[in-house]
């Protein structure tokens, strides 16, 4: 039995960084847009670390940069990896065509917090956390006019009504399913396992580790954690499991002694590590009669060139615009919703082709990197910045990752103050 109604001109279903972001950015341009997360507080598990300039430059045309650079984090100015022991630089973001020659690594629940704190200065802004949606409200036409909750804290049932519900809940977006909308995920051939060690235990001076058969991946989050990432092939992990604990830190001691000597200090087994699922995905339609779809609920990225939190920050931005200039109920709302897959779709697809042919390079390396001679494969890596220079794909990507989709920009005319 429905217990309460909140009415809103735009319902975010969760508070990611795309949600958080679209509902400041809403909150400032005047519309009333009420917030919806499951989670009661923000110190959860995340995922996804990586800020790239794109989005840097993207939180300065929001105003939010000073507010973000006072947060936790760690700088990156370049990337390296340890190809057999030895330091290989990757890419150097001075040699970038952008303001920001810098991408960030931090913890998402600061900055979400920050978000919402800036949305909340806002008189039509509110944020419902503990407050579990269950599905999609729809008229007797099958338009989608609002979702049904749970709010566990007030241990009530409520309806939110509204003109656009948009799903903003990730990979397993309650609102893309209620909606009957495929995820369209495609199979991945690696997984990743990630655990978190204290800094001071590791003497990380590079963003991974390539030796043998073996990937291991570092990311300092600017507080006294290192998350750790270790590539795995598809459906490895339960053989892994079962060798026991002992076993996987030996795996870990052949690329990274260091490590597998805090995993027996930090660790307790197997509790304190995560199997992330990174297969990507595009779903079909990202919009319909008064549902928008955006970040992972719309396209599942990989965790490959860290581009989920930028393509949840663009989506956002762009849906921002798109909603305050024609939030009515007519055909032409319709329209714009649509012109949000036109806009978006062609870059997205360009970004998960791109992970899933590095995903396959990856599994190339698991499979047969052990018969190629270290000396070898060091000096075809020393070679490669002459390399690429030339390479009309190599460069693309690497630029379409740090800088994401460039023509994205701020609309800063909508803004009331």
């Amino acid at each position: 039995m429905r217990e309460r109604t909140e009415t809103a001109e735009v319902v975010v279903v969760g508070c990611g960084p795309g949600g958080a972001v679209l509902a400041y950015l809403l909150a400032r341009s005047g519309i009333d847009v009420a917030l919806v997360e499951r989670a009661a507080t923000f110190e959860r598990e995340y995922r996804g670390f990586g800020w790239n300039p794109g989005v840097v430059r993207l939180f300065d045309e929001m105003d939010l940069l000073d507010d973000v650079l006072d947060l936790a984090h760690e700088t990156v100015t370049d990337g390296a990896f340890s190809l057999y022991g030895e330091e290989i630089s990757v890419l150097d973001f001075d040699l970038l065509d952008t303001d920001y020659p810098y991408a960030l690594m931090m913890e998402q629940p600061a900055l979400l917090e920050c978000l919402v704190d800036r949305a909340s200065s806002y008189d039509n802004f509110t944020f419902h956390p503990s407050t579990t949606v269950r599905d999609v409200r729809t008229d007797t036409a099958g338009r989608i006019q609002g979702i049904e909750a749970r709010d566990r804290d007030a241990g009530e049932d409520v309806a939110f009504e509204t003109q656009c519900v948009v799903g903003a809940d990730g990979r397993y977006s309650t609102v893309r399913t209620s909606a009957g909308i495929d995820p369209g995920l495609f199979e991945s051939p690696v997984d990743l396992v990630w655990f978190k060690l204290p800094r001071g235990d590791i003497d990380a001076t590079t963003q991974g580790r390539i030796d043998r058969d073996s990937v291991l991946l570092y990311f300092g989050l600017g507080g006294g954690d290192l998350q750790i990432g270790y590539l795995v092939r598809s459906g490895e992990w339960p053989s892994i499991k079962q060798a026991g604990f002992d076993a996987f830190r030996e795996r870990i001691a052949e690329i990274d002694p260091q490590v597998a000597s805090a995993m027996a200090a930090q660790l307790d087994g197997f509790r304190d590590t995560t199997l992330l699922d990174v297969a990507p995905g595009i779903a079909d339609t990202w919009s319909s009669d008064g549902l928008l779809l955006i970040g992972d609920a719309a396209h599942t990225a990989s965790p490959i060139g860290a581009q989920g939190n930028p393509l949840a920050v663009e989506d956002a931005v762009i849906a921002h615009s798109l909603l305050v200039e024609e939030l009515t109920i007519t055909e032409e709302i319709l329209e714009r919703l649509g012109e949000f897959g036109a806009r978006r779709r062609p870059h997205v697809e360009q970004i998960i082709s791109r992970q899933r042919r590095g995903a396959a390079n990856l599994t190339y390396w698991l499979d047969y990197g052990g018969y190629v001679p270290p000396r070898l494969a060091r000096g075809m890596a020393k070679t490669a910045p002459l390399i690429v220079p030339h390479s009309k794909s190599v460069r693309s990507t690497i630029e379409t990752f740090a800088l994401g989709d460039r023509s994205v920009s701020v609309d800063r005319s909508h803004f009331t103050d």
